[in-house]
């Protein structure tokens, strides 16, 4: 059996379309302590320690289970932005982001009885373009409250899209859920057909 820790519409999805069948379940992690606990964690780490904290929490209540926990962690160099709490917070965040790169870090973790058992992070670069403050606010409009349901305030399979000069990374990285090395470690798992 596979199980998703996570909540996520994008990451179950991904694993829909791919053809998986599995279940999901949330994850009992309070993400935040757990950053604040470890200050010394670079974006990467947190992305990784997230993802595993996040599949051992669920691996432990379903035994012999194959259980996926993901993270996302958007990097503006050291600082790390996480899903903004409101539109405010998002059009802060989304001016720090304006006219520059970032980040997205993405990362995996399969655990099996409390214990992680594999771990994978994927990174892509975004350059945001510097749009006009009437963009902005036209955009902010149009995602109303959806705005706080991503890092960064934007999901590029969506009208975030637009706020993008360049982006380079595989794509599923970018959604928040690196599938081809998910589905090949699965694979050798002999968890799916190979």
């Amino acid at each position: 059996m596979i199980i998703l820790a996570s909540t996520s519409a994008t990451r179950q999805s991904i694993l829909r379309n791919a053809g998986l069948h599995f279940e999901a379940e949330s994850p009992n992690v309070d993400e935040k302590a757990l950053v604040a606990a470890n200050p010394q964690w670079l974006p990467r780490e947190i992305a990784i320690k997230l993802a595993e904290a996040k599949a051992c929490d669920v691996s432990m209540r379903r035994a012999g289970a194959v259980v996926i926990g993901a993270d996302q962690v958007l990097a503006l160099g050291d600082r790390v932005l996480g899903k903004p709490h409101d539109r405010a917070h998002c059009r802060e965040q989304l001016c720090h982001l304006r006219g520059h790169a970032h980040a997205l870090i993405s990362a995996v973790a399969i655990a099996r009885d409390g214990q992680a058992i594999w771990t994978y992070h994927d990174e892509a670069s975004l350059l945001m373009r510097d749009y006009s403050e009437d963009f902005l606010d036209t955009y902010l409009d149009a995602i109303g409250d959806d705005c706080t349901s991503s890092v960064g305030g934007y999901k590029i399979e969506g009208r975030g899209v637009q706020l993008f000069k360049s982006v380079s990374g595989d794509h599923f990285t970018i959604l928040g859920l690196p599938l081809v090395p998910v589905l090949e470690k699965l694979r050798e798992m002999e968890e799916i057909p190979s």
